[in-house]
Formats: C-alpha cells, sequence, structure tokens
C-alpha cells in the first residue's frame, strides 16, 4: 500500500473522540456551540468565536495547546478538550489548562473580582471518576460547613464509557462509533463528522492535516531542533495510531522498549 493509501484509511478511521480529527471539527463554531449546549444543558447558548489548538505558556515557558477555546456570547471562555489515553493526573491537567487559560484573557491590574470566568470541558474515552456516570460536574465545597462555593471556574467531565440515556450520552456515541449519527439531535456535529469521514474533499482534508503532522515531526527547524520537542511530536502521532511505536522508535533510532518507557511517561 502506497503511503498516500495508508494515510487516506488512517484518516477514514478517525473519529471526534481523536485529537487530530477534533482540531478540524472545532474550527466549526457550530459544532463547539452545539457540543456545549449539550453538555452544559443551555439550548440558548452562542459561541462566538473558536480558537482551536491554542497555545498558551506560563511564566516558565511551558507550553500547553488548547484543543478548542470557545468564546461565548457573554464573554465566558469555554475550553473543550478531548482525550483518548488514561495515561496522566486528569484533574491536575484540567486545573494547569484553566490556570494558563485564566492568566491569558485575565488583564493585568484588575481587581480579582474581575478575574474571567472559565469553563472547563473534558471528554474522554473512559471514566476519570469510576463512578458509572456519563457526566460528573466538579464543585467546591466547604468541608466544615457543606456550603457549595465558586471561585469562577467550571469543571465538567464526560465520558464515552457509560450510556445513561442523556442527550450527552447519545452525543457521546457521535465521538466513538463510526458510523453513528444523529442528524436530527445534533445536525452539526454530524454532518461535520460525516464530511471528513465520508466526503471525498473531507477526507482530502483530514489527511492534509495528518501529513502535516508528519512534516513538522520531519522539519527540525519548526521543532527548534529539540530533541524533547521531536519526542512530543511521535508520542502524540503514535497515541493518534498514525505511526507504529515500531516506526517512532526508529525515527528517534531507540528500541522500541526505550520508546515505550518515554510514551508511559508521557
Amino acid at each position: 500500500m502506497s503511503n498516500y493509501a495508508r494515510i487516506r484509511e488512517e484518516a477514514k478511521k478517525l473519529n471526534p473522540i481523536d485529537d487530530v480529527f477534533f482540531q478540524v471539527m472545532a474550527e466549526d463554531k457550530l459544532v463547539c456551540q452545539e457540543i456545549l449546549q449539550t453538555i452544559l444543558e443551555d439550548p440558548g447558548l452562542e459561541v462566538v468565536k473558536v480558537v482551536p489548538q491554542r497555545e498558551l505558556k506560563n511564566l516558565q515557558g511551558r507550553s500547553v495547546r488548547l484543543d478548542a477555546e470557545c468564546i461565548l456570547g457573554n464573554g465566558t471562555h469555554a475550553d473543550v478538550e478531548v482525550q483518548k489515553q488514561d495515561d496522566d493526573d486528569h484533574q491536575r491537567r484540567v486545573r494547569y489548562n484553566a490556570a494558563c487559560l485564566t492568566t491569558n484573557i485575565t488583564n493585568p491590574g484588575i481587581k480579582f473580582k474581575k478575574v474571567p470566568d472559565v469553563i472547563m470541558v473534558y471528554i474522554a474515552r473512559f471514566d476519570i471518576f469510576g463512578g458509572g456516570y456519563t457526566t460528573y460536574h466538579v464543585d467546591r465545597m466547604v468541608r466544615e460547613t457543606g456550603q457549595s462555593v465558586h471561585n469562577g471556574q467550571i469543571e465538567i467531565y464526560v465520558n464515552t464509557e457509560h450510556d445513561d440515556g442523556s442527550d450527552i450520552a447519545e452525543l457521546m456515541k457521535i465521538f466513538v462509533q463510526d458510523n453513528f449519527y444523529d442528524e436530527k439531535k445534533f445536525p452539526h456535529v454530524s454532518g461535520q463528522k460525516r464530511y471528513l469521514k465520508e466526503n471525498q474533499e473531507g477526507v482530502r482534508t483530514m489527511m492534509g492535516v495528518m501529513e502535516k503532522l508528519l512534516s513538522e515531526e520531519r522539519d527540525e527547524g519548526r521543532l527548534e531542533g529539540r530533541q524533547e520537542g521531536k519526542i512530543d511530536m511521535l508520542v502524540q502521532l503514535v497515541q493518534e495510531e498514525i505511526i507504529s511505536v515500531k516506526d517512532a522508535a526508529a525515527r528517534l533510532s531507540m528500541s522500541e522498549e526505550a520508546f515505550l518507557q518515554l510514551l508511559n511517561k508521557k
């Protein structure tokens, strides 16, 4: 099979739960609006702008890339993340992303009461909390009094593992099941998924994104010559099942066992 044919077949296997697929879908603000309307249970919610794959840095220079930063009609910023691999501390990851986002959208010198609210939506292929629910809302509470308190950060965790019969669970089926669509309830998410998986032009779009990822891995200049950057890119490609562990290890001139050790640390 030619390299072109291989990439084409891999592109058609992807779903919205895959980071590279969601990256393209999130460029359509109506897709993000439909997702947030469903998960936040707010049919009147409006998304006025989406910034897919926004890169933010903290004061020490460590960067984080948000899957889809959405600016709502009321000015609130919402971050939508998708995650396939259960290989990290996901709550701390959400906390870190929220801190970077808050810092970057807060004007210097303002009073803390005016620090912008942020909404963090984390969509995973697995149940992070193991409670058997599709959706988890994480709230802050004063231990001694049981009082619910709010600091301007909303965290909602959704998974595709459990089906509780809700609209959110129905939406999650579109995220992971190859041939599942629901144009009646979710016309924008279903339509964009179908376009990218079944339409010739849409498939070519996905192939272009995948080829760009591979090109960036090969371009040492764009990775600033950093070995760590090359490793991170190859780890992403393996996690998205675009290349094999064997291929990634060969590109780093190391054994498959050594690469798996790196993979498990990410």
